[in-house]
């Protein structure tokens, strides 16, 4: 097992690609001696290796610390209600082999059939980098708790077991797709260096994630960050989740058509998405007001938690941009007074749709770093 300081570099390589072996040291608090010693270890390990990054400082040589050429990997998936898709990444976060499928055919309900097919492609993918490939975060869009999927209702799968996937994997993080994409901003997006950031994601129906200092804050089983079940919606309105007035639902595709007095979508995101593209005058009434939900929304929780700022995805990133001025008004309406002379700013998430497979990565590397042999 990796020692304490061992994982800790591993840790400030992994988050600093290219990192000098001098700043590495001084990130994780040792000398230089200390620091050639944890280098030489990884180094033997094939955890890490170095390159010469040339002369810095008084003509004294330095090299940067880089992932090993034949170090170990993260299989990460997403789930969609629509699609899925898989990345091989290494440490440092590069991505070195992906498969998927845009539509997943008949996927709704047929939860173990789709994990069968699904397992056989990933299984390929383990075989191709010969056993390189020691840990699986798997992002699903519903309830996680203690790492088993509980309900995913766009998707009509309940309980399914997604070990399936992988069984006696050395390690498996499941967790939701707003959950791993609040994280990912963290790491990678619009979030880094954030001590407390809230991230919303909207999608079909609304998750999120708190996240302080890097690391997501779950929960006692795992379900912290469903925001979207907060009672911040029309109480006549009932979720799927079994209770009425969430959040969720007055935001996502099927709240658009509401608002036009338009047939309920089988599919509300694509919906939404053909509804924000429009550019008639009762289109974008409809996307104003929704708009204004979710920056209402964002301030009660903002008053409650006190972020450094919010990060929002999915289709509010497509909100944000089609109807700012109706979501910062709102925004800043729900305020506390004294909070809005300098309020917590509302940033577009910048990973996108790639910020659930990219936080189910770092959720895999996170569990598997004190794993390590060296």
């Amino acid at each position: 097992m990796i020692g304490t300081r061992a994982s800790e570099l591993l840790r400030v390589v992994h988050e600093n690609p290219d990192v000098t072996r001098a700043d590495a040291a001084r990130m994780v608090g040792v000398g230089t001696g200390a620091a050639t010693g944890l280098v030489a270890r990884l180094t033997a390990a094939e955890l890490i290796s170095e390159r010469p990054a040339g002369v810095v400082g008084r003509g004294r040589p330095t090299t940067v610390l880089q992932p090993h050429p034949r170090g170990p990997l993260v299989l990460a998936v997403a789930f969609t209600h629509e699609s899925w898709r898989a990345e091989v990444v290494q440490l440092g976060g590069a991505v070195v082999a992906c498969d998927g499928d845009e539509e997943m055919v008949h996927a709704y309900g047929e939860g173990e059939r789709v994990l069968l097919s699904v397992k056989e492609r990933l299984t390929r993918l383990r075989r191709r980098f010969r056993g390189r490939i020691r840990g699986m975060g798997v992002s699903v869009p519903g309830l996680v708790a203690k790492d088993r999927l509980v309900e995913a209702s766009t998707l009509g799968w309940s309980g399914v077991d997604l070990t399936t996937l992988w069984p006696n994997a050395p390690v498996m993080a499941v967790g939701n797709d707003a959950t791993f994409a609040g994280a990912a901003e963290s790491h990678r997006g619009a979030a880094v260096g954030a001590a407390l950031a809230l991230h919303i994601r909207v999608d079909a129906g609304l998750g999120g994630a708190l996240v302080e200092n890097g690391r997501v804050l779950a929960g006692a089983i795992g379900l912290g960050g469903e925001f979207g079940h907060i009672p911040f919606g029309a109480g006549d309105i009932e979720c799927p989740c079994g209770a009425r007035g969430c959040w969720g639902p007055s935001l996502d595709g099927h709240a658009l058509a509401r608002l036009m007095g338009q047939p309920d979508p089988a599919d509300p995101v694509a919906y939404a998405r053909r509804v924000l593209a429009a550019d008639g005058e009762r289109e974008r009434g409809a996307v104003a007001v929704v708009a204004a939900r979710l920056g209402r929304g964002i301030a009660g929780l903002v008053n409650a938690i006190d972020p450094d700022l919010v990060t929002v995805g999915g289709l509010g990133v497509d909100y944000l941009a089609a109807a700012s001025r109706s979501l910062d008004d709102a925004y800043l309406a729900g305020l506390m007074a004294f909070r809005r002379a300098d309020p917590p700013p509302v940033l577009a998430a910048s990973l996108l749709e790639g910020g659930p497979v990219a936080g189910a990565a770092e959720e895999a590397w996170a569990r598997l770093w004190p794993l390590l042999p060296t």
